[in-house]
């Protein structure tokens, strides 16, 4: 970088010695004041206690510069963060307009902080004003909720009735966990509400008290929510009808659902060979129209009786076939046949040394069970085997033969397996029946079509994307903070990185399609390549190596500020956020000490 010096600045240099401050300012600024204009600072400090001789920096700026910073550096370590604000202090005292303090950042200030977020009456409020001023300021779409859980791995000693336990987990199950259980607002995927328990909770009754958490206005008649099969328990489907608003949810092959989905698909077959099935279009990549799903529905009639009498309503079962699910569970198929058919033959290996042979029939039956059990291929595959016997002669006893000499015949005894065969009319007919799910809604056909029940579920992917973005850009594990009440701060903590991040993003995006624009650049491995689609992470990276420049006399005067100048694209940026062009070029304004 060229910095142009003013004469009274070369002046200085020619007589004095100077000190030299460089800041990395990277994403900091454009992060801090995306959660100033989110309203962050204010609405924590409103809801968080502040004792009456507390000094410093509030809770909510105390809070906004460390998520800055986690959201920047992907830590969360409290011991990091007095280091990187003694370094940072000009950067955040200009762009907060607060004195800061290294102190405001120890790790018992910090800490005190997370005990703060994690208790529910803070926190609760936190969620609902956050939610009431994001919908409001961003005039977000609120007509579909989505929920679902998920787990985070720990390192933490498991003790009884603590928050970090053993407990189903996708991730590592030799290792303990928490679970999070979070309501997003769609199509962006923004965390309306979020709880976290003990690592061994079930997900179902997680639901009903996230759903009573709800801001009022999203609890408005007609409301659609979204969930995986957990969420079709009969309860809470009941308490989303009773309040008038819609669930959409695949039914769990248990229970009475166990029962019926095989008469549901032989209907559904039927119904295929006779082309009576709905189908389901949706646009490729290339443009061109794909068959994507296929069903029919069935009405029903739900009864519960709980504290308040007996209730009934009419719910929409909708059969539902996958042609791509379908043709992966096939593929899965083969290849588990073709396993077992090679570990079925490896049981009866030819003789050798080493070769352990089978000698009782009724061990080698056991054994192929074992394998069509393991592989889950019972009844698909016919194996044909035979007896072997082999005899010798030899003499009783030691020393050379002679014709006097008594013999005996020794008799061996192998199993061998012949043929494995695939009993081709059974797979086909099982392969036939593969690729179907069953789906529950109340909404009515005119609210929600089979078509468009189908592409709406298919949308799951955007409350996975929260989860997503806390394990890689927020880096919740491994977790380095022990006491379960620091956990559950920590975590409502990064849940509200994950709101600056997707707010950021459908801000970014809204405006670049309503003036049908591309922003370049983003891309390193195609710099000329645009997009309308920008993510919120490729967005901070395009802040890079932004760094402020700081020269001090012996007397601490400063003498000059240089900022790296921000490019074309990273101005457009900022212009489509909302947020001042004079973001970074305040930091270039000097300081004159009294």
């Amino acid at each position: 970088m060229i910095i142009a010096l003013s004469e009274q600045v070369q002046e200085q240099l020619g007589k004095t010695e100077l000190v030299v401050i460089t800041e990395r300012v990277d994403d900091v600024a454009l992060l801090l004041a995306q959660m100033m204009n989110m309203g962050f600072p204010e609405i924590l400090d409103q809801h968080l206690p502040r004792h009456w001789k507390q000094q410093g920096l509030s809770w909510g700026w105390t809070a906004v510069i460390w998520l800055a910073y986690i959201l920047s550096e992907g830590d969360h370590r409290k011991v990091a963060m007095e280091t990187y604000v003694r370094g940072m202090r000009q950067t955040l005292g200009q762009i907060t307009a607060q004195t800061i303090r290294v102190l405001d950042f120890s790790d018992d200030r910090l800490a005190h902080l997370l005990k703060h977020l994690s208790k529910a009456k803070y926190w609760h409020a936190i969620e609902q004003a956050l939610n009431e001023r994001s919908i409001a300021v961003y005039n977000l779409p609120t007509e579909v909720i989505r929920c679902d859980a998920t787990t985070v791995s720990a390192s933490h000693e498991v003790v009884d009735g603590g928050l970090v336990q053993f407990g189903h987990s996708k991730d590592d199950p030799s290792r303990p966990q928490i679970k999070l259980m979070t309501a997003s607002l769609d199509p962006l995927g923004l965390p309306l509400a979020t709880t976290v328990v003990s690592g061994e909770q079930a997900d179902d009754g997680l639901y009903l008290p996230l759903l009573e958490r709800l801001d009022p206005r999203l609890q408005k008649p007609g409301l659609l929510v979204v969930g995986d099969c957990k969420m079709s328990a009969l309860d809470i489907r009941a308490y989303l009808s009773a309040r008038q608003q819609v669930y959409l949810s695949p039914l769990p092959l248990t229970g009475a659902t166990a029962q019926q989905m095989p008469q549901w698909i032989s209907q559904g077959i039927a119904k295929d060979k006779a082309g009576e099935l709905e189908r389901v279009f949706r646009p490729h990549d290339q443009g061109q129209d794909v068959l994507v799903a296929q069903g029919y529905e069935v009405e029903r009639t739900c009864r519960v009786q709980d504290a308040s009498g007996h209730r009934e309503w009419s719910e929409r079962v909708l059969v539902v076939h996958s042609p791509s699910h379908g043709e992966r569970q096939s593929k899965a198929l083969d290849k588990r046949l073709a396993q077992a058919e090679t570990k079925i033959r490896a049981l009866t290996p030819a003789r050798g040394r080493g070769k352990r042979q089978i000698t009782e029939e009724a061990e080698l039956g056991k054994a192929i069970a074992k394998v069509l059990k393991a592989h889950r291929v019972e009844d698909l595959l016919q194996i044909a085997y035979v007896k072997q016997t082999e005899c010798r002669t030899q003499y009783v006893g030691r020393g050379r033969g002679s014709a006097e000499r008594e013999t005996r015949v020794i008799e061996k005894v192998r199993y061998q397996i012949t043929e494995v065969t695939r009993q081709a009319e059974r797979i086909d007919d099982l392969k036939a029946r593969f690729g179907w799910k069953a789906f529950v809604t109340n909404a009515p056909a005119a609210r929600l079509s089979l078509a468009d029940a189908v592409l709406c579920y298919r949308h799951e992917y955007r409350v996975e994307r929260i989860f997503n973005r806390l394990k890689s850009r927020l880096h919740i594990a491994p977790m380095f903070v022990s006491c379960d009440d620091q956990i559950q701060g920590l975590t409502y903590l990064l849940t509200l990185g994950v709101r600056v991040l997707t707010v950021m993003e459908f801000t970014l995006r809204r405006s670049l399609q309503k003036d049908r624009a591309k922003l370049p650049g983003l891309h390193p491995e195609n710099r000329n390549k645009g997009t309308d689609k920008p993510t919120a992470e490729r967005v901070l990276k395009a802040f890079s190596k932004v760094t402020l420049t700081i020269l001090k006399d012996t007397a601490g005067r400063e003498v000059g500020r240089w900022l790296t100048p921000l490019s074309s694209v990273q101005q457009d940026i900022l212009k489509r956020l909302g947020l001042e062009a004079s973001l970074y070029q305040q930091l270039e304004i000097l300081h004159t000490r009294n």
